[in-house]
């Protein structure tokens, strides 16, 4: 009967010790010769022959190559059981179960040198087990149970390891090292490479981009990020840009890759998952990207090497540590922002790329765009045609010949575009590519006149792709019209005040006074809106943005810092708040009427 125990330990149950699925291994009910407190020992070492059972199932069904497509082809519901991390989790179980296996064959050598040892004796030598395997099949059943797929079956084994027991503590570490082997690889590749190797989707990184998942607690919010002393709530909202309600207005910013928050393992702080996300984004578009790869070098640093030796050594340690893993990926981030802060400041010039779009799109060229209305007016006042844009591009291009603007180099990367379609006609064709989905809510997508579809495009050069992003371009796009509608409605006034000049010899009636006076007042309310945009709000952000690029060595900290002044320049120029930018764009549209004119200063006056 000993060597009958011993099969159906090792999960071949026969007539003495027999199997049902649903209450497992049971000693056989009709065996006289059996006392009840030998049963009772029997059974529960019957207990260990059904976990291990279980567990070789479990493990035959996730990594047997023939038997896990039948599973799948026959079960196709239960799309959570599936994936490397899954066959990682039994290869750590199975490699568990070994020093019971072994037990086991030591038990047999035993028996066979002395028939005369009894059933205590099998139950003293399997006694460690019997902790032990109860508490992995609670792992084993929760992952079943609840189709843990991916990194959560690391948090699973995670949670389930930090128990008080040191058996069961020391087993789930071995298999959550096993499971850290396959994530150490997935790194390797993303990080050295910029390869997303996740055909499961079962990283915490994933192609396309976020959904909002939940935000991170608050400790971590307040935690220094190391990006020129931002914390981590200040990197959410310079990323998300949620200082300022624009999602009325503005397109989304579209990202390749997002952090897939639900697949990330509680042990592992959203900071460090950040850093991973950007190290990855960063070294695909490299690799992309660089045609030139004489001049450019490797974007690590040629480290690539240093830094898989690095992983590796992290893969073979028996525990995780937190720290070693966020030291080895802030070595990798600092390399990789450092050498894109190369690219972009110094190789790409970026301050100088900074003062072109500060000309051109926050019109720091005020003469030429001066120049530009006059010669525009007749074009733009109307509502848009196919010829249009053309029309425009010379006269801007007429327009810088005026003003000595000849470089031959920029002009070719600025190019005025005129929206003559509206929304339904740009459906119609498709979106072109790599530009911003349409907003159902926006009330100018179909333009009352040219002015209203005017938009600046510029031809990024590479690098600069990856800070003026399409989504980007087209703040600095809703900044433009509006600055050029302020600056618009200037010149006429000015052109009015030519008007009134010429006539101020003729009598002049009521109504010319009153002409008179709402003219004196516009031109004091525009001339100072001018000079509190172009002043306090486009040199102040502008001369703050350069002292953040020139104490810096970190592209990261270039890139918050940018997004943080576009949307200091979106908030503080009233486009987004509501009420202001409502009424103050109803006033641009040359409106006469005194009443109107009175009520809106009075609102805006608190606000300026």
């Amino acid at each position: 009967m000993i060597h009958e125990l011993l099969l159906a330990l090792s999960g071949y149950p026969g007539s003495i010790f027999t199997w049902n699925k649903r209450t497992g291994l049971q000693v056989s009910q009709d065996l006289p010769f059996l006392h009840p407190s030998e049963t009772s020992v029997l059974n529960r070492l019957c207990k260990l022959g059904s976990d291990y059972i279980r567990f070789t199932e479990f493990i035959e069904q996730h990594t047997g190559h023939v038997h896990q497509q039948e599973h799948h082809s026959s079960q196709p519901t239960q799309t959570g059981l599936h994936g490397i991390y899954l066959r990682a989790f039994c290869t750590g179980l199975d490699s568990m179960l070994q020093p019971y296996r072994q037990a086991l064959l030591d038990l047999e050598q035993e028996f066979l040198g002395d028939p005369h040892l009894t059933i205590s004796h099998v139950n003293y030598k399997l006694d460690q087990f019997q902790l032990l395997f109860p508490s992995v099949v609670v792992v084993v059943e929760t992952i079943k149970s609840q189709k843990i797929h991916g990194c959560q079956i690391l948090e699973t084994v995670y949670k389930h390891s930090c128990g008080g027991l040191p058996p069961v503590r020391m087993a789930l570490e071995k298999i959550l090292a096993v499971c850290h082997g396959v994530m150490y690889k997935q790194l390797a590749a993303w990080m050295l490479h910029g390869l997303l190797l996740d055909q499961s989707e079962e990283f915490f990184i994933k192609q396309g981009p976020g959904a909002g998942g939940p935000a991170a607690n608050q400790d971590e919010e307040e935690e220094d990020l190391g990006l020129g002393g931002l914390s981590g709530k200040q990197l959410r909202e310079l990323q998300d840009l949620r200082l300022i309600e624009e999602e009325n207005m503005l397109a989304p910013s579209l990202q390749q890759f997002s952090l897939r928050t639900e697949m990330l393992p509680s042990y592992i702080p959203v900071r460090v998952a950040e850093k991973i996300l950007f190290v990855g984004e960063s070294v695909q578009m490299f690799e992309n990207h660089n045609h030139s790869p004489s001049r450019a070098g490797s974007i690590l640093k040629h480290q690539e090497d240093a830094f898989a030796a690095e992983l590796h050594r992290l893969k073979q340690q028996p525990l995780f540590s937190l720290v070693d893993f966020e030291n080895l990926i802030d070595g990798i981030r600092s390399t990789v922002a450092e050498h894109l802060w190369t690219l972009m400041v110094e190789e790409a010039d970026l301050l100088g790329q900074l003062k072109i779009v500060k000309d051109f799109y926050l019109l720091g060229r005020g003469e030429l765009y001066q120049v530009f209305i006059d010669l525009a007016q007749h074009m733009l006042k109307a509502p848009p045609t196919a010829v249009t844009e053309h029309d425009v591009n010379v006269a801007f291009q007429q327009a810088a010949h005026k003003v000595l603007l000849d470089d031959d180099n920029l002009l070719p990367l600025l190019h005025l575009t005129v929206d003559h379609q509206g929304k339904e006609g740009k459906e119609a064709s498709g979106p072109r590519e790599g530009a911003t989905p349409p907003q159902d809510s926006s009330p100018r997508e179909v333009p009352p006149n040219g002015w209203a579809a005017l938009g600046l495009a510029y031809k990024v050069q590479w690098p600069l792709h990856i800070l003026f992003t399409p989504a980007v371009l087209e703040k600095y796009n809703v900044v433009f019209r509006y600055l050029l509608g302020v600056r618009r409605v200037q010149s006429q006034l000015q052109h009015c005040w030519a008007l009134q000049m010429q006539r101020k010899h003729l009598k002049s009636s009521q109504s010319d006074a009153v002409k008179w006076r709402l003219r004196n007042h516009m031109v004091f309310l525009i001339d100072n809106l001018q000079y509190y945009l172009q002043v306090d709000v486009l040199e102040s952000q502008f001369t703050q943005l350069l002292q953040q690029i020139n104490s810096t060595r970190d592209f990261e900290s270039i890139r918050l810092a940018h997004d943080h002044f576009l949307s200091n320049l979106l908030a503080q120029s009233f486009i987004l708040l509501k009420p202001v930018e409502h009424h103050l764009i109803y006033l641009l549209k040359s409106r006469t009427d005194t009443l109107i004119f009175r009520k809106f200063y009075l609102f805006l006056v608190p606000f300026l």
